[in-house]
């Protein structure tokens, strides 16, 4: 059990270029996805589809999609974010603004208008699609659909951390415009949606460490019943 809580703890994204002449063996793709078959979702409905994109002309048209700065992302992630890390083991929550880029680092910054963050290079993107129309039974808002895919997710994060692999969430890539893009390029039917996309690869250059926070135990459990803390 130690082990496990170990890896667990140890899991980070890795936001840093990934080296493109290392390829990631088609073993270890399988492993990663042999680990997401087998997360719980919702009555084993089993409710997604998995693109493995390695193909380097494809990968480069990914890239190469035009990112405008989302300027409700950077409003609603200012509310997360900690300025100092004093202020962020405080809080447990969020993030370091040091992760971020330099307008991003104090309150108030002022948001470019263009220059978003270029696309990291990846030998191997995973496009990890969900099919609305296969939910569990009375479900709505299909929320037990969408824990499944959580539940995916943490699956083959945790089988890339076991195998030495860089694993990053790249968000930006399921939420318009760009969606709309990925679907054309990757000729997605229009059922499906992109629940999330992965660059897989090993990292170019060692991974930033950075303050990683979560709150005690104590600080979210109750015994028997509800009691602020």
């Amino acid at each position: 059990m130690d082990d496990i809580l170990e890896q667990i703890r140890q899991r980070q994204s890795d936001r840093v270029p990934f080296d493109p002449e290392r390829a990631v063996s088609d073993q270890d793709v399988r492993r990663i996805l042999e680990a997401g078959a087998w997360a719980p979702t919702a009555h084993n409905m089993q409710n997604f589809e998995v693109i493995v994109v390695d193909n380097r002309a494809i990968l480069g048209e990914i890239a190469a999609i035009h990112r405008p700065i989302s300027r409700e992302f950077i409003r609603e992630n200012y509310e997360q974010l900690s300025f100092s890390e004093e202020e962020l083991k405080k809080r447990k929550v969020g993030l370091l603004a040091a992760m971020f880029p330099p307008f991003m680092q104090t309150p108030g910054g002022e948001i470019p208008k263009e220059g978003a963050a270029p696309f990291l290079p990846a030998p191997v993107l995973l496009v990890v699609l969900y099919d609305p129309r296969r939910r569990a039974p009375a479900s709505r808002g299909d929320f037990l659909g969408i824990m499944s895919l959580g539940c995916v997710m943490e699956n083959m994060w945790l089988a890339a951390k076991n195998r030495g692999l860089g694993f990053h969430i790249v968000s930006a890539l399921s939420a318009p415009p760009l969606a709309k893009e990925v679907r054309r390029i990757l000729r997605i039917p229009e059922h499906l949606q992109i629940a999330f996309t992965v660059r897989l690869g090993y990292p170019a250059v060692p991974p930033s460490a950075y303050l990683r926070v979560r709150r005690d135990v104590e600080d979210f459990a109750h015994r028997n019943r509800y009691e602020s803390h």
